[in-house]
């Protein structure tokens, strides 16, 4: 019977979280088939090729990053609030790196495929590659603030009201992820159409 009762606490945690996850992942979609972000796809060919690419690592890097939180506070390593504490420095601070560099990466690996379609002629031209990296980079720098900043207010907050945070970082992550990674995206595509 606990096995039963274990489940049922998990689902009752977890049910809230997803709920505004289903409703996150619905927004993103929403912002995603904008007018706006229609045009940034027509104007920067492989801007479409990235953005699952883009999306999809946010919830790597910062799910990861989630998982070490989340046992850190389990094993009492880690304490729920924001303090100088080196292991959270570190994880951070690899995160955020490995989020910055995997976002340039997917840049040059859109341009990059791009080229390939443009040399075998299934496509006509390519965004430059200084427009898909400006983008990527752009977007990246910001999701990952978000990301990292929204993350450990949850799961410390989550933690201190008894719940459980490997319940819900990885809801946690892939609403942030997508809701900002879209929406940033834009922005990021705003600002490199009025800088270049």
């Amino acid at each position: 019977m606990s096995v039963l009762r274990d489940a049922a606490g998990i689902y009752k945690e977890s049910i809230g979280i997803l709920t505004v996850a289903l409703g996150g992942g619905v927004f993103a979609g929403a912002v995603l088939g904008g007018e706006g972000m229609l045009e940034g796809f027509e104007n920067y060919p492989g801007l479409l090729l990235l953005v699952p690419a883009f999306l999809a690592t946010r919830g790597n890097v910062y799910g990861a990053l989630g998982a070490r939180i989340s046992s850190g506070l389990h094993q009492g390593l880690i304490e729920p609030r924001f303090e100088r504490d080196w292991r959270l420095v570190n994880a951070v601070t690899a995160s955020f790196i490995n989020g910055i560099f995997i976002s340039v990466f997917i840049g040059f690996l859109a341009w990059g495929l791009m080229q390939i379609l443009v040399w075998i002629g299934m496509r006509d031209h390519s965004a430059a590659l200084i427009e898909l990296i400006g983008i990527t980079f752009i977007a990246g720098v910001l999701t990952s603030v978000v990301l990292i900043f929204g993350l450990l207010v949850l799961i410390f907050a989550g933690y201190r009201y008894g719940l459980d945070p490997d319940n819900l970082v990885g809801p946690i992550v892939t609403t942030l992820g997508d809701i900002f990674g879209v929406l940033f995206l834009f922005f990021a595509v705003i600002t490199v159409d009025v800088v270049l």
